[in-house]
């Protein structure tokens, strides 16, 4: 064992079996909106159409707050996928005795309990107050009034050991709170520096970037440190009440953390890099199919799956020059297949790999609109939201070529407007950008049969096709049959359905059908 692992290890022993304490969204997204407030590209309605949560849940198993800002921060990177996290993830999936050497070394940072990027990058750390370097005094002074109180017959000394002590009180009430926060943040900077220290002494070809600074690192984590004697049981409240220990490691502490911030910057998103490559390796190793992601212009995926699903279907694509318009049955998959899509386009842009066997994509930004929904508590209705969010991606269209994810759009008007609507707005954005769109309503194909090639997506044993076309046999009306309607219903919505088909067809030779 090194030298720099005893001291780590005698300075903050690490408890054997780490907890991944369950944080808040807004804790991991600290670091992205902090450190790399300009790198984004990657909106929250995007974020919740694709179900990035959940992605991202699964993605961080095992792994601390430090790793998962940091794939949080590459899903929604401007620039993409790193050239050196890629290869070093490689090496990675090579070298599986390595990588448990690094994540044994790394295991400590999930016993870290709060974030601590807002420390590094946001919160002001001021210097010590002056009347500070008169704390180790007071415990002296208190001290000295009860030695002259005892040794004097005046009962007035008394007052004066009640000042010093009221004194001691006052300090420790008025910083209590602060300090309690305070140590948590610092609990976490040290399993930084202790990481960051045993990496350096690892022999291991992906460690030796460590070795370097480790020294630092160590002693860093000593200046952290508190004293040892304050694990003996009944000393730390001795030293704290009297001496007042905590209180001057509360400001010395803080000094010792912004004297060196930017050290302590570079170490924080050097280890976080490091970890989210240990959590992509990891997660690569038990997938049953990736593949490294070839740059194209156009889409080409070979049996690409969704990771989230337990038995996927996979999917054949290829799109060369222009989006798709996609339909299918009710409960077919489109929806699933926008979003297994959606996700490997934003893997290769993010991590470089992609779940299927092959894939040849774009580089591009990743913008979806599945799931509009009104807002009684703001007054707006759903189909004013689906125009708000048209609005927001005809803005991102001007701004750079993207891939829009496109599922039933605007639903909450009548069928004629919002076929008319869409196909204005499709059409705009199919000339700024690259759009894979999904609907019922199979009138939108041949009007945007230039802009986007009509695809037919049917289930066949394990695997969803995409053939070219439309939709032909629709199971709308079929379907009241299968979920327990009763004949009358199921006769009537044909009857319906019928007569709609002849009036749109020829609607100056129908009459008017009397429903009831």
């Amino acid at each position: 064992m090194s030298l720099f692992e005893k001291l780590s290890r005698l300075l903050l022993p690490a408890p054997q079996a780490p907890y991944d304490y369950p944080f808040a969204a807004s804790d991991v997204a600290q670091y992205r909106l902090l450190a790399h407030a300009d790198d984004s590209v990657l909106d929250s309605q995007t974020w919740n159409d694709l179900l990035l949560a959940q992605y991202s849940g699964v993605l961080a198993q095992e792994t601390s707050i430090f790793g998962q800002q940091e794939l949080q921060r590459r899903l929604h990177s401007r620039a993409g996928a790193d050239a050196a996290s890629m290869a070093r993830v490689r090496a990675l999936l090579a070298d599986p005795a390595q990588a448990q050497a690094l994540q044994q070394a790394c295991s400590g940072l999930r016993h870290a309990d709060c974030e601590v990027s807002a420390t590094l990058w946001q919160h002001e750390i001021t210097a010590p107050p002056r009347w500070t370097r008169w704390l180790p005094w007071l415990p002296i002074a208190l001290l000295a009034s009860v030695v002259l109180a005892l040794a004097s017959a005046w009962p007035a000394v008394w007052l004066l050991v009640l000042g010093c002590w009221a004194v001691l009180l006052g300090v420790q009430m008025r910083h209590h709170e602060a300090m309690q926060v305070w140590a948590r943040q610092r609990s976490a900077l040290q399993q930084l520096l202790r990481s960051h220290a045993l990496l350096g002494a690892l022999a291991q070809p992906l460690a030796q970037e460590w070795q370097a600074d480790a020294a630092e690192a160590a002693r860093l984590n000593r200046l952290l440190a508190t004293s040892p004697l304050g694990s003996l049981p009944g000393v730390a409240e001795y030293q704290d009440w009297l001496w007042l220990a905590n209180v001057r490691h509360y400001f010395k502490s803080r000094a010792v953390v912004r004297a060196h911030r930017l050290w302590l910057r570079d170490s924080f998103a050097r280890m976080a890099a490091l970890e989210a490559d240990l959590a992509l390796a990891r997660h690569l190793s038990q997938q049953p199919r990736y593949c490294w992601a070839e740059p194209g212009d156009g889409l080409a995926f070979g049996q690409v799956v969704h990771p989230l699903l337990e038995q996927p279907l996979s999917l054949d694509l290829q799109l060369a020059g222009r989006g798709a318009f996609i339909s299918g049955q009710n409960g077919i998959g489109k929806s699933t297949l926008l979003r297994t899509v959606g996700l490997n386009l934003l893997t290769a842009r993010a991590f470089g790999f992609c779940y299927a066997a092959q894939a040849g994509v774009p580089r591009l930004p990743v913008y979806a609109s599945m799931q509009s929904e009104d807002a009684l508590d703001q007054g707006v209705s759903l189909y004013l939201a689906e125009l708000r969010r048209a609005g927001e991606l005809l803005a991102l269209a001007g701004q750079g070529r993207a891939v829009f994810i496109i599922d039933e759009i605007f639903r909450g008007t009548n069928h004629l407007e919002s076929i008319s609507a869409a196909a204005a707005v499709l059409q705009r954005l199919s000339a700024q950008a690259l759009v894979i769109v999904s609907s019922h309503n199979l009138v939108l194909a041949p009007l945007l049969q230039r802009e986007l090639a009509p695809w037919c997506v049917r289930r066949h044993q394990q695997q969803l096709q995409l053939t070219p076309g439309v939709l032909v046999q629709t199971n709308g009306i079929a379907l009241l049959d299968s979920e327990g309607f009763d004949d009358a219903i199921g006769a009537r919505a044909r009857k319906v359905y019928d007569w709609l088909s002849r009036y749109m067809a020829h609607p100056d030779e129908q009459e008017l059908l009397l429903l009831l």
